[in-house]
C-alpha cells in the first residue's frame, strides 16, 4: 500500500513539472484598458463616453505593447551635500501590435473598459505583411 501510495505521489509531482507551454495549448495574450468618463473633455455625456471608449481601447493596446516588446524604464537620482534630493523615473513602451481584438467593451460606473485578445501565431504573420511605420511625433488634434 505505502508503495502504491509513493508511486501515485511521485506521478502526480512530476505531472506538476511539466513545462507551461505543453499544458496550454493557445498562444494568446489578453488586455485590459480603463477610461474615466467623467475626466473626458466633451459638450455632453455622450461625447465623454465616446471619449471614454477609445481611450480605453488605446489603454488596452498600450497594456498589449508591453505585454510584447516590453517596457523601458529610465529614472535619476540628484544627491546635493550628501543628502538625497529629487528623484525621477518613467516607463515607456513602443511596438506595432496587429492583429488584436476587441473581445468586450462595456461601461462600468463612471468608466470605460476595453478587452483585447491578441494571437501571437496571427501577429507574427501579420508582421510580414506590413512596413511598419515610425510614429510621429507632433501630435495632431483630432476630434476624440
Amino acid at each position: 500500500m505505502k508503495v502504491l501510495i509513493s508511486i501515485l505521489m511521485t506521478v502526480l509531482f512530476l505531472s506538476g513539472c511539466q513545462p507551461l507551454m505543453s499544458l496550454r495549448a493557445d498562444d494568446f495574450l489578453t488586455a485590459v484598458g480603463y477610461a474615466t468618463i467623467s475626466e473626458q473633455k466633451g459638450n455632453d455625456i455622450h461625447e465623454k463616453q465616446i471619449r471614454a471608449m477609445r481611450a480605453s481601447k488605446v489603454d488596452a493596446y498600450r497594456e498589449l505593447s508591453e505585454q510584447v516588446y516590453g517596457m523601458r524604464i529610465s529614472g535619476s537620482s540628484e544627491l546635493r551635500d550628501q543628502r538625497l534630493g529629487n528623484e525621477r523615473a518613467s516607463g515607456a513602451t513602443d511596438g506595432v501590435i496587429r492583429g488584436a481584438e476587441v473581445v468586450r467593451s462595456y461601461k462600468v460606473g463612471d468608466s470605460y473598459v476595453t478587452e483585447l485578445r491578441l494571437d501571437i501565431r496571427k501577429m507574427e504573420k501579420l508582421q510580414n505583411l506590413g512596413e511598419v511605420q515610425q510614429v510621429p511625433e507632433q501630435r495632431q488634434q483630432t476630434l476624440f
